[in-house]
C-alpha cells in the first residue's frame, strides 16, 4: 500500500511542492532537495534552488513587494564592510577604514503585511525545518529582531548594495523581481570565521583584488537562495534601468534572540525599537558586525 501523501500547510500553497517535497521531511523527494543543496553549499559557498515558487504566485510574488517598496527606508550613506560607527584604535590598513557608499533600502518587517506571501512563509515550521537541514544545522530560529527577521531589499536604478557581512549565519533569499540590467550578486565564501575576520583577504577584495576568490551569481524571480552570510562577504552590484531589484531576505540563527545592533539597525531601516542594542543582542560570535 502507498503511504498517504501529507496535506500541505496553506501558508505553502506558493511553493513548488514537487521539486521541493517541503511538507514531508523524510520523503525521497525531499531527501534528494536537501542532498542537491548541501552539495551545493560545500562547493560553492550558496545554493540556489531555481523555482522555489511557483509560476502562478509569481506575479502575486511581485506585486506584493511592489506594493510595499515605497515604505522603504532609503538612504545614501557612507559605510564600511562591518556597518560599524568609526574606530580610530583599528590599524590604518584595516578593511573597515575602507569607505563606501550604500544607496540601497530595506522594508522592514513590521511594515509587510501579514497577509503577504513572504511574511507567511518565514514563520512557517515546515519550511524553516527544511532549510535547516538543507544548510546542516539542528534547527533554525527566526530573529527576534522585528525589523531584521524578514525584510524586502529594494536595489533601484545606479544604486547597489556594496560589500557587507550578515548579522545571522544563515540568509535565505528570494527574488521577487529583477532588474533590467545588473544587480548580480557577488559573494566569497567562507572569507572568514568565528576564530578569525581574515582581515587580510577581506582587504583584498574591497580593493578590487578578489580575483577567484569572488563569485558571481544570476538569480530569476522564484529562485530561493541558501547562503552562510555572517561569514561569506557579499554585495549587490549596482543596477541599471527603471525596474528596480526586489529581494525578500528571511535571516535565521542556529540560536535564539538574535538582534541586530541599534547603528546597524538605524542604517538599514532609520529607526530603532526597544529590542535593539540592549540585553537580548545576542550574538553567535566575537567578530565585528
Amino acid at each position: 500500500m502507498q503511504p498517504t501523501a501529507l496535506a500541505a500547510p496553506q501558508e505553502l500553497d506558493p511553493v513548488d511542492l514537487t521539486r521541493y517535497p517541503v511538507h514531508e521531511p523524510g520523503s525521497s523527494g525531499w531527501e534528494d532537495a536537501v542532498r542537491r543543496a548541501r552539495a551545493q553549499l560545500a562547493a560553492d559557498g550558496c545554493a540556489v534552488l531555481p523555482g522555489f515558487v511557483r509560476a502562478s504566485w509569481r506575479d502575486r510574488l511581485r506585486t506584493e513587494g511592489e506594493a510595499v517598496a515605497p515604505l522603504a527606508h532609503y538612504e545614501t550613506a557612507v559605510v564600511n564592510v562591518y556597518n560599524t560607527d568609526p574606530d580610530p584604535s583599528l590599524p590604518a590598513d584595516h578593511p573597515a577604514g575602507v569607505p563606501m557608499e550604500r544607496g540601497n533600502a530595506f522594508v522592514a518587517r513590521d511594515r509587510i503585511p501579514a497577509a503577504a506571501v513572504i511574511h507567511r512563509l518565514y514563520p512557517q515550521p515546515d519550511f524553516r525545518a527544511f532549510l535547516a537541514a538543507c544548510t546542516g544545522v539542528p534547527e533554525l530560529h527566526e530573529l527576534a529582531d522585528p525589523l531584521a527577521g524578514l525584510c524586502l531589499n529594494v536595489v533601484g536604478d545606479g544604486r547597489s548594495h556594496p560589500w557587507h557581512f550578515d548579522t545571522n549565519e544563515i540568509a535565505i533569499s528570494l527574488l521577487t523581481r529583477a532588474p533590467e540590467a545588473g544587480g548580480v550578486f557577488e559573494y566569497c565564501p567562507d572569507i572568514r570565521s568565528t576564530s578569525s575576520e581574515n582581515t587580510a583577504d577581506v582587504a583584498e577584495v574591497l580593493h578590487g583584488r578578489g580575483g577567484d576568490r569572488v563569485r558571481r551569481l544570476v538569480l530569476r524571480p522564484g529562485d530561493l537562495q541558501l547562503f552562510r552570510g555572517r561569514y561569506s562577504l557579499h554585495r549587490v552590484t549596482e543596477v541599471r534601468g527603471d525596474v528596480a531589484r526586489h529581494t525578500a531576505i528571511f535571516s535565521y540563527s542556529t540560536r535564539p534572540g538574535v538582534v541586530g545592533s541599534a547603528v546597524r539597525t538605524r542604517q538599514l531601516f532609520g529607526r530603532t525599537l526597544s529590542e535593539h542594542g540592549g540585553s537580548r543582542a545576542v550574538r553567535v560570535d566575537g567578530l565585528l558586525d
